[in-house]
Order: C-alpha cells, then sequence, then structure tokens
C-alpha cells in the first residue's frame, strides 16, 4: 500500500529530518513539503493525499487550526515539543502523536498505525440503486460521509491512483475507489472508458476530434488502447 504523505513544519532542520524519514520508508511517498501552513491548506484542498504530518506550533496558525481549516482530513499524525497539546489533538482524531526530538523507531510505528487504519477503513461499495435510467444514482465515499450522486450529473471520472475524481455539473468530487470497481458499477450504455485514467459520460460529450473528446471546455485524450472500443461505442449509438 503506497501512502501519499504531505509535511507542514516551519523548522526546517525538523521538515529535512521528517522528509528523510519519508523517503528512507519504502511504502510512503512524499508529495509535498511546507514551511508554511497556509499553503500547505491551499495545496491540500486541491490535491488528495493520505497521511499529514503536521507540526502544532507554526508562526501562521496552529496546526490544530490547519485541521479544523480542512474540509478533506486526511489521516494526520502530529508533531510537536510540547507534550500537553496531546487532548486536543486526539479530540480530532489524529493517527498518532509524534514529541520532539522525533526518533525513526518512534516514526515507523506511527506510519504503522495509519497502515493499520487504512486497512481497516476500506471504502464503501459504490452502489446503483434505481433502475429507471433517468433517477439512477451512485453513492461514493468521501471522507466519513456517503454522497449521493445522480448519474445524468456526472461529466467524466479521472483516476488518482487508489481514488477517484468525479466531475459532475455541479461539484468535484475525490472518492477512495478503483477505477475499475467504478467502471464495472456504471452502467456500460451510459458510460465508456476512453483512457486507463479516464472514463466520460457518452451524453455529455459535445465534439470528438481525432484522438480526443470534448466536454464543456475540457478536452480529454482517447488512448491507443481504447481507441478500437471507443469507435465501436460511438459506431453503435449512430443513427
Amino acid at each position: 500500500m503506497n501512502i501519499r504523505c504531505v509535511i507542514v513544519e516551519d523548522e526546517p532542520l525538523a521538515r529535512k529530518l521528517i522528509s528523510e524519514y519519508v523517503n528512507t520508508t519504502p511504502n510512503l511517498t512524499l508529495v509535498a513539503s511546507f514551511g508554511n501552513p497556509l499553503e500547505a491548506l491551499e495545496f491540500m484542498r486541491e490535491n488528495t493525499i493520505d497521511l499529514l504530518f503536521s507540526d502544532i506550533q507554526m508562526k501562521e496558525i496552529t496546526g490544530i487550526t490547519l485541521l479544523k481549516l480542512l474540509n478533506k482530513k486526511p489521516f494526520v499524525v502530529l508533531t510537536t515539543a510540547y507534550s500537553e497539546y496531546a487532548l486536543e489533538g486526539f479530540e480530532l482524531d489524529v493517527t498518532d502523536y509524534l514529541l520532539k526530538p522525533i526518533t525513526f523507531e518512534r516514526f515507523l510505528k506511527a506510519v504503522e498505525k495509519v497502515s493499520q487504519r487504512m486497512k481497516n477503513e476500506k471504502p464503501e461499495a459504490v452502489t446503483v440503486v434505481s433502475t429507471d435510467p433517468a433517477n439512477d444514482f451512485i453513492f461514493l465515499k468521501d471522507g466519513s460521509k456517503l454522497l449521493k450522486v445522480r448519474l445524468p450529473d456526472i461529466l467524466y471520472i479521472q483516476g488518482l491512483k487508489d481514488y477517484v475524481k468525479v466531475i459532475t455539473t455541479e461539484r468535484q468530487i475525490v472518492s477512495l475507489q478503483t477505477m475499475k470497481s467504478l467502471e464495472e458499477t456504471l452502467p456500460s450504455n451510459q458510460f465508456i472508458r476512453i483512457h486507463n485514467s479516464t472514463i466520460v459520460a457518452f451524453d455529455a460529450i459535445e465534439e470528438i476530434e481525432r484522438d480526443k473528446v470534448k466536454i464543456g471546455k475540457v478536452y480529454l485524450p482517447v488512448s491507443d488502447s481504447y481507441k478500437k472500443s471507443f469507435k465501436e461505442y460511438i459506431e453503435s449509438k449512430r443513427i
């Protein structure tokens, strides 16, 4: 299991140490590292990560405030030199709390806790609950919530490793779900896969130009491995 990590630490030496720990651990991937928690907040609002290592005492805002501002919370390991913050951190459902100076052995124990929680908190299945195409909908897991999404509202879906990003007419939803399982759930007469990382809604396609489809203002490529099946799909839709 690959765990995508972000580090937020305003002390350069501490940030460097945790970065080295992450890069040394095989199942961890360092996506980004920040000295400014406000920059990290902006990044995490636009990108999906699995694990956040965050200091608590920082100049701009505290790590506790950072967690409260996040709409979609990853697993969290807090780091600090002050043990009195531990209780508030655990009230925010953090996975672990590392007291500085942090040893590699203690760091690995925290990572193991995260790995176990990720295994135990498996995503709930996406379920179609109506047989009427006009009313079909699915439920997508978003953190601790299940969001109801109408199939006619879905424009396209993109894969992000262990996640999918579902773009609808009104919003974007990032869900812990594989492209394969989602593709098997969606009705094949309404959705077609055009790329290893892209599924599109047929009704949302506005133009087809060479190896691209246009949906709204977005052009999505049709990969070589899906050209034949996509062409056959389009032919079956022609009158």
